[in-house]
């Protein structure tokens, strides 16, 4: 069943045009990924698909009664609603229905004879519009959203209003999916995500009933999530069946044969050309007017070939330029029993660290671990309590911040990029437009730029500066794909070393030949990319849990012995797991507010519900 349907879609904001034809439609259960580079209208197109935005021209249709949900919509909520509160409105549906049960029961006690039957009816369908609604299950929902996006009780007591922006984006992002609406829209829902929730967030959707539709540029996130891409380019939108990866081999088929088909019919063409012209010497020549009626005739043919344009093969990217420098001595960091703490709150506890030059090393842990907080010490910014962090000799540091700001915004982009720097404007202007910052963009005041063309200045800075040691900050947090892929090509050829905070897998993966990662204040070193982590981690994982003995053992010897029977053994087993299951239940409702109990305990109940289905296959086979 077709949830969402767009033809010929036209957006216009005053006489620009943004989005020319979009059409696609996604089918019940689907998951689609949208790509396209940054302000091609990717998350106007959501907007316009949830209703916050209208369009010119075209046709939407959404399945009738299907309801939407949206990550980037921020309501509004009262000043001293908390954080449980908000993630509690996605239940205000299945409350009204708990209300009108209650209200029932009180009617129950003090009801006669007569309306007994029909009140009972009633009691009836609001336990099954209240199981419908999910309502028995309401506890462990919110349970499993809360530990898989690490919103802990700490968190869920702060007033929402006083949450940072991304906090408050994981945090309707949690609502959102514990509504659980039947069309999900996601605009960058890995952005504020570290690994591991993230890796929770795409177990969530590859196992959600519902139709999710995903603005990404978090290649790794849409080969593991979507089952279908749609690119806007140049406002218009193409399909392809499969995820990212699928997607980019097609498009480069696709590219392939249309570049061949244009070389094919240029060949024809200037054939075509090359004759018309001999035809018609020949018929100055011998003033001979068949052959100028032949030429004719042909130009006629020629001008009715339906043209193919040339393949856009390359869209503009950064092309990032650096000036050689000398190289730094074999150990570029040096860290030492390094001890940080903020109040009680100890991030680092003895860490201990030596990259070597040339090394390419991602840092990696959960938010708030205390990753920016090493690196800030690294650059000198923050002091550390005691131990010892060094940068070795002859090392020059080039540093790409997260959020980046410029001492005078006012300030023009060949203004920022000039200063400090010995460069007439001339070559200033022209090393800047390897960054994109072409013709007037030079002129752009620093305050009016994207987050991405910070990046692009930051960067174009430290490349002329002659670097060899890179730390970087969560580089590709605002680049679209194409310029993630162009800086990933330049880190690649860099000579120097580089260490960076990356939550980008598929970056990672492309870079890092060491993975650093930084848990419970202690540093461990993992010598691959992320691929190779993931398999050590689940290795490690595996190894440090207990074998577990049978519950029964019996020897040969004792085969003639007087045994208890099968069957008396497994109705024992049975018997005494019920009783545990029993304890396990009323511990869910000691503990319904410890969100992280009670995914330890929902874990071990569904644990013994599973030993008792297989002890009951067991005692029907030996029946």
């Amino acid at each position: 069943m077709i949830e969402l349907a767009l033809n010929n879609i036209e957006k216009y904001y005053g006489a620009n045009m943004v989005l020319k034809d979009i059409t696609f439609d996604v089918k019940t259960g689907e998951r689609l990924g949208i790509v396209g580079g940054n302000g091609c209208g990717k998350s106007t197109l959501l907007k316009i698909i949830c209703g916050l935005e209208g369009y010119d021209k075209g046709f939407l249709s959404i399945r009738k009664g299907a309801s939407i949900g949206y990550l980037e919509q921020m309501p509004n909520f009262d000043d001293d609603f908390k954080v449980i509160d908000v993630l509690n409105t996605a239940f205000k549906d299945v409350d009204l229905v708990y209300e009108e049960i209650r209200k029932t029961e009180k009617e129950l006690e003090h009801i006669d004879e007569e309306n007994l039957e029909s009140k009972l009816k009633v009691y009836s369908n609001l336990q099954s519009k209240y199981e419908s609604l999910g309502g028995y299950n309401k506890e462990e929902k919110l349970n499993k959203v809360c530990t898989g996006l690490k919103l802990d009780e700490t968190i869920l007591q702060r007033q929402f209003e006083k949450l940072s922006g991304g906090e408050k984006t994981t945090v309707i992002l949690g609502k959102i999916l514990i509504q659980n609406p039947d069309i999900l829209l996601l605009d960058e829902p890995s952005n504020h995500l570290d690994l591991i929730s993230m890796e929770w967030l795409e177990e969530y959707l590859k196992g959600y009933k519902g139709t999710v539709v995903i603005v990404s540029h978090d290649r790794y996130f849409l080969d593991n999530v979507v089952s279908n891409i749609v690119e806007i380019e140049d406002m218009v939108s193409c399909s392809y069946t499969g995820n990212y990866s699928t997607y980019i081999k097609e498009k480069e088929r696709i590219l392939q044969l249309e570049l061949e088909a244009y070389i094919n019919q240029q060949k024809k063409i200037k054939e075509m050309e090359k004759t018309i012209a001999t035809l018609k010497d020949w018929g100055s020549r011998g003033d001979n007017n068949k052959f100028f009626k032949r030429a004719f005739s042909m130009e006629k043919m020629l001008n009715r070939i339906e043209r193919i344009d040339k393949p856009k093969l390359q869209n503009d990217s950064i092309n990032i330029m650096v000036k050689s420098s000398e190289r730094s001595g074999k150990e570029v960091v040096i860290v030492k029993n390094l001890w940080k703490s903020f109040g009680e709150n100890e991030i680092l506890k003895g860490a201990n660290l030596l990259i070597r030059y040339g090394e390419r090393t991602a840092f990696i842990g959960e938010n708030g671990s205390g990753k920016t907080t090493l690196i800030k010490i690294l650059l000198g910014t923050i002091k550390m309590d005691r131990g010892e962090a060094l940068l070795g000799s002859s090392v020059k540091l080039g540093y790409l911040p997260q959020n980046i700001t410029f001492p005078d915004e006012s300030k023009t982009v060949l203004d920022v990029f000039r200063e400090d720097i010995s460069i007439t404007e001339g070559k200033g202007r022209e090393y800047l437009s390897n960054y994109l910052f072409c013709q007037e963009a030079v002129f752009k005041k620093v305050g009016d730029l994207s987050g991405g063309e910070r990046s692009r200045l930051t960067l174009a800075k430290l490349m002329y500066s002659q670097v060899n040691f890179l730390i970087l900050d969560e580089p590709t947090n605002h680049l679209d794909i194409e310029s993630r892929e162009e800086l990933e090509e330049f880190l690649k050829d860099f000579k120097g070393t580089l260490f960076f905070i990356s939550h980008d897998r598929y970056f990672i993966n492309s870079l890092a030949a060491r993975i650093i990662e930084l848990e419970t204040g202690i540093l461990k070193s993992y010598d691959g990319n992320y691929e190779y982590y993931k398999r050590k981690k689940e290795e490690n994982k595996r190894a440090a849990k207990p074998s577990v003995k049978p519950y029964v053992t019996v020897k040969k010897e004792q085969k003639n012995s007087v045994t208890v029977p099968k069957n008396k053994k497994i109705e024992e087993e049975i018997e005494r797991l019920e009783e545990s299951l029993k304890e396990v239940e009323a511990a869910i409702l000691e503990n319904s507010c410890d969100y992280k109990k009670l995914e330890e305990i929902y874990n071990k109940k569904e644990e013994m519900q599973a030993s008792i289905e297989k002890l009951m296959e067991q005692y029907y086979e030996n029946s």
